[in-house]
């Protein structure tokens, strides 16, 4: 890749207020930033592959390209079996589906809701699950908080240092006010702490939401809202009593995050693709009208829809795992030793996302609605040195890379799990049977569209029985967007239509090392 600098253009402040009404009166926040001298764009669209896996005895693996479930499996019932290479299924809990994310704790599992399939039970709201015999996670409880039942989408998060569960309300997209807060110390038995603001109706907190995460110490939850881009710092030193302590406007349309190791760094997700450092230094001392600057901003072109960040550490030099959504972008390996001037170092994509491949994801994708094959959330299994970087990668499943060397990565174990075709109406709380109203994969546009740039799309390609699925798609794929959380040489995850999954790496394929700590960037 290459790339070239420009000046921004020299703003106003910008001062974001959000009013919220309510019979104790209306409460209100300020933003402050300032613009960074210079936006860095990566230009250029990535060509290569990560190497594939070696897959081991007892492996059910892909029939095609790397990445790819082709149209011949989805339409003859092949990908309702799933795939599997050197890593299995070891237990479950399907319930009604697993929302967009969720997140875990000790031996425990939080199942994220989607409004308003979530609704319709028999599990309402998020859904805590016991996994302490992996084979056999047990539902123990549920949570019911206007926030919980109000659709979760990439918001619930836990902070582990203080025993934390958060979770904002996300009806469609961007939600605003609602958040609840829960002391997990018996982490299959939840314990709500924020009775009043963020929970009562007529207590709103003034944020918006859509995606929210931690600083490393627990004091500050980070919530993000998609559109528009508004920015709040919550202050949860007192968890039972969150307050908003700074907001801003960092970009128009900003997504998920990656906060530093410090707690002075907000690695911010760009909806058009790339990353904004935020100085949060003033939040995290908690200055009195704390500052939030725009340290630097780096874009680019080869992939959108830029998810979260995991900031880790090599020899001693930070970088970010940084993951795009939509638009074949990967993972990016962000170099940000100066963060005053990021740059991409390296990406890692499935064969399937490559340019020359645009044309056969067409082909396959269609009638399976508006995702493909984009990686989501990620999770590395340890943040200094990381060895393994496990992946949720939408349609091509859970997907797991050596990273000891982050220039030269290859995969070494995935598990797509067994499609659940035709069980649209039996799946409340998933987003992709309510998505699958739209049979045609509209997100990678962009993709395909650099794809016929180059010359590298073959329109005959593109073509299969299921191109003129444009509607009402067939489940013939599950979504796993959640982080796979490392526990040893298990992974616990949740896709969208089979729910919460444990999967088990073959020994010889993954040595867990001895100081691993999973760790998603917030």
């Amino acid at each position: 890749m290459t790339y070239t600098t420009r000046p921004l253009r020299n703003a106003a402040v910008v001062a974001v207020a959000v009013l919220l009404a309510s019979p104790l009166g209306v409460v209100a926040a300020q933003s402050r930033s300032t613009s960074a001298d210079t936006v860095r764009t990566a230009t250029g669209i990535t060509e290569t592959a990560a190497a594939r896996a070696d897959c081991g005895p007892g492996s059910n693996p892909e029939t095609g390209l790397q990445g790819d479930v082709p149209a011949g499996d989805r339409d003859s019932g092949r990908s309702s079996l799933g795939y599997t290479c050197n890593l299995e299924r070891i237990g479950g809990y399907a319930g009604r589906g697993g929302g967009i994310t969720s997140t875990s704790y000790d031996h425990c599992a939080y199942v994220g809701s989607f409004f308003p399939g979530n609704l319709l039970g028999p599990a309402q709201g998020v859904q805590v699950l016991d996994v302490s015999d992996p084979s056999n996670p047990v539902l123990t409880a549920t949570l019911t908080e206007p926030a919980m039942l109000a659709g979760t989408w990439e918001s619930l998060k836990v902070n582990a240092a203080r025993k934390l569960l958060v979770g904002a309300g996300v009806p469609a997209l961007t939600g605003a006010g609602l958040l609840s807060v829960y002391d997990i110390s018996d982490c299959a038995h939840p314990r709500l702490l924020n009775a009043g603001p963020g929970t009562d109706l007529r207590m709103p907190l003034p944020i918006t939401a859509h995606e929210g995460g931690f600083s490393p110490d627990g004091n500050t939850y980070w919530s993000s809202g998609t559109a528009p881009g508004l920015v709040s710092a919550v202050d949860l030193t007192d968890p039972a009593n969150p307050r908003v302590v700074w907001q801003g406007l960092p970009g128009l349309s900003m997504h998920g995050m990656g906060v530093s190791p410090d707690g002075n760094r907000v690695y911010l997700s760009n909806i058009l693709g790339g990353v904004t450092v935020l100085d949060s230094s003033a939040v995290q001392r908690r200055d009195p009208d704390p500052r939030v600057l725009t340290v630097a901003q780096l874009t680019w072109t080869d992939g959108w829809a830029t998810q979260h960040s995991i900031p880790v550490e090599y020899g001693g030099r930070p970088y970010l795992f940084t993951v795009d959504e939509a638009g074949s972008g990967g993972v990016k390996l962000v170099d940000i030793s100066n963060d005053t001037a990021p740059k991409v170092a390296n990406t890692i994509k499935l064969e399937i996302n490559l340019p020359e491949h645009q044309d056969s994801m067409l082909a396959s994708a269609s009638g399976g609605s508006v995702f493909a094959y984009d990686s989501h959330y990620c999770a590395a299994d340890r943040p200094v040195d990381p060895t393994a970087l496990a992946c949720g990668w939408i349609s091509s499943g859970i997907r797991v890379f050596d990273v000891r060397d982050p220039f030269d990565v290859r995969e070494i174990a995935y598990y797509n799990p067994p499609a659940r075709k035709g069980q649209n109406t039996e799946l409340w709380n998933s987003p992709h049977a309510l998505a699958s109203i739209i049979g045609v994969p509209i997100l990678e546009a962009g993709a395909v569209a650099q794809a016929v740039q180059q010359g590298a799309f073959d329109p005959r390609e593109a073509l299969s029985p299921r191109t003129g699925m444009v509607a009402f798609g067939d489940l013939s794929t599950d979504w796993c967007f959640s982080p796979p959380e490392w526990r040893g040489n298990e992974l616990w995850v949740t896709c969208a239509d089979n729910g919460f999954l444990t999967l088990r790496l073959d020994s010889d394929t993954y040595m867990p090392p001895a100081d691993q700590r999973s760790t998603v960037g917030s």
